[in-house]
């Protein structure tokens, strides 16, 4: 028992003396760390700190009525400079700036001076945005080969169809300081912030801007990263859903683009609502040139673009096309004999003046060849028949002078022209007032899009609607925030049969006369051209149109305006017709289709 005793109290001290020698190497390293090291150690600690990077979010999307997507986001990359605690050799800034330069397109000084300034500040700084996915690789080597870069993947805007309804789309640029000192309080904008600057991207500027993200990074004292400390996910902007039918919309373009000028409008709406099918204005631009990838050549600052939008803001004499007001106006006057017949030689006198038939068509001109054959001569004497007031009358029923009320900014209300008008500006109107009155030429003057609604009105028997280009408006989650509905701003009333006789004029007009050049297989199109005076140059192109199903009311309303085009029947007619026939080519399809799924 004494032997085994002895033996364990061994054990004891070599357990004791093991333990007293741990403790003591356990207190050495701590009085090395707190007292020794401590200056190295709290240095290295001061070194390693955070780095916040913003991080733009997506806009959101803008959409045709079929789901096309007119506008988009495209990945893109921003190169960032985090600054080391203390500062690298000029050796290393100028091997790192020229590497960046290299790959980037920007200049080495450019580079060197925002390195420079991140290092006095000991802020992260950028050194390049917009970066596109092919220069990615190069500059991830360099990133990983020199502290201090870092590449942080962000989107641009993209438009997919280019110029297509660039004046609806409007385009983004770059804040500028007096309009960040108004919006610095909202949504998380900042100096470089890019925001809509026109159309849609400005009028719904706060619900495509979405919220931004940012990283919060862990940097150490050479500069790189060592942990992603903290990752705020942007959130996507809101969808904006349009009335627009991108097959009809492209139509429209292509058929003012190549028309004789190339320059115009041409404006398509639904006649059972008022919601724009499309709006071409030409000449246009491609919003995509605001938003190149960076090749160190952009400057939106030198890009100059046209943002007249011809179809709200052109003003125009509606022409030949107006003979349909006179005709109304006679109707309900009841000074419109459809047996009346004239003889038309190509002109006609008033208090010693003459004034022009564009032709002479010879005797037998009744109302249906007067609007078929667009007789001046006969139009002049109904004219002065029905008397300047009445047709005046007529005008303002159908809100002629008065802007459509479209969500748009710039619209133009056009002019009505009457005596009363004349009156009430105490000058005086004369014989020859009334005859250029009955063929719309003089003072009088319509924009696209007014022509548009009043081609609509005609087709749908006196119903005028807000015209609108904007569907629904939907969060990210699917909320919608906004949605539009169609709204009915006047009937106008008539007397029985007066949108008949307009119908079956305007039908005879396509299919036998002036108008031939719209005419379409299977769809009952209805028309009036008109040639629309100008004294500094050859004269403008009309056609105004509805057009639906044979047998059927009419669907669509259309307006075309060929600037310079010398004539409606030549120009404006046949660029309606490709639009009317993209329409009814959509429907078809879209019919086609919805039958073989139920199949």
């Amino acid at each position: 028992m004494k032997t085994k005793l002895n033996f364990n109290n061994h054990r004891l001290i070599i357990m004791f003396v093991l333990a007293l020698l741990s403790g003591a190497l356990i207190a050495y390293r701590l009085i090395f760390i707190q007292f020794i090291s401590h200056q190295k150690y709290t240095s290295q600690a001061e070194k390693n700190r955070t780095q916040i990077l913003y991080q733009t979010a997506p806009r959101g999307q803008i959409l045709a009525r079929g789901g096309e997507v007119l506008a988009s986001n495209q990945a893109a990359f921003s190169l960032y400079y985090l600054p080391p605690f203390e500062m690298p050799d000029e050796k290393i800034l100028i091997e790192i700036s020229e590497a960046v330069s290299k790959n980037t397109f920007k200049s080495q000084k450019d580079i060197l001076q925002i390195i420079k300034k991140s290092l006095k500040s000991g802020k992260a700084a950028l050194l390049v945005d917009n970066l596109a996915p092919k220069n990615i690789f190069a500059l991830a080597e360099l990133q990983n080969f020199y502290p201090g870069l870092y590449l942080l993947e962000e989107t641009k805007r993209y438009y997919p169809y280019g110029a297509s309804a660039a004046h609806l789309l409007g385009y983004i640029g770059t804040m500028e300081k007096s309009t960040w000192k108004e919006l610095s309080g909202e949504l998380d904008y900042r100096l470089n912030s890019k925001i809509g600057k026109s159309g849609i991207e400005k009028r719904y500027e706060k619900e495509l801007k979405g919220r931004d993200g940012g990283l919060f990074l862990e940097v150490n004292y050479k500069g790189r990263v060592t942990q992603i400390m903290k990752d705020n996910r942007w959130r996507q902007g809101a969808d904006v859903y349009t009335t627009l039918l991108a097959p009809v919309q492209q139509a429209a373009e292509d058929a003012v683009r190549n028309s004789l000028t190339g320059r115009g409008a041409a404006v398509v709406l639904d006649v059972k609502t008022g919601a724009v099918l499309a709006m071409a204005s030409l000449p246009d631009w491609d919003p995509n040139i605001f938003t190149p990838y960076n090749t160190g050549k952009n400057n939106e600052s030198k890009i100059k673009i046209s943002e007249y939008n011809l179809a709200i803001q052109g003003l125009f004499p509606p022409a030949s096309t107006f003979k349909t007001i006179t005709a109304l106006a006679a109707y309900e006057s009841g000074t419109l004999d459809l047996k009346h017949e004239d003889n038309c030689t190509g002109h006609i006198y008033l208090n010693g003046r003459e004034f022009k038939c564009w032709k002479a068509h010879g005797p037998h001109i009744d109302f249906i060849k007067g609007m078929e054959q667009s007789c001046d001569t006969y139009f002049y004497n109904l004219g002065l028949k029905t008397g300047s007031y009445n047709i005046e009358k007529m005008q303002r029923k159908f809100r002629f002078g008065r802007k459509t009320g479209i969500d748009l900014p710039g619209e133009k209300s056009g002019n009505i022209y009457g005596p009363t008008k004349r009156a009430n500006l105490k000058t005086y109107w004369f014989g020859g007032d009334t005859l250029n009155l009955s063929i719309g030429q003089g003072e009088l003057l319509l924009t696209p899009l007014q022509m548009a609604v009043y081609a609509a009105a005609l087709a749908s028997k006196g119903k005028i609607w807000r015209p609108y280009y904007i569907e629904k408006v939907v969060s990210p989650s699917g909320k919608i925030l906004e949605e539009n509905k169609s709204e009915l701003v006047e009937q106008v009333k008539l007397k029985d049969g007066a949108f008949e006789l307009i119908h079956k004029a305007l039908k005879s007009v396509v299919d036998n006369a002036t108008g031939r050049g719209a005419k379409i297989k299977d769809i009952a199109v209805y028309g009036k051209t008109g040639t629309a005076q100008n004294p500094h140059g050859d004269d403008h192109g009309w056609f105004l149109a509805f057009a639906g199903e044979e047998n059927e009311e009419p669907e669509i309303a259309v307006s075309v305006l060929i600037q310079f085009g010398k004539g409606g029947g030549a120009q404006a007619a046949p660029a309606a017709r490709k639009i009317i026939q993209a329409y009814f080519d959509l429907k078809h399809s879209k019919d086609k289709q919805e039958n073989e799924n139920v199949k």
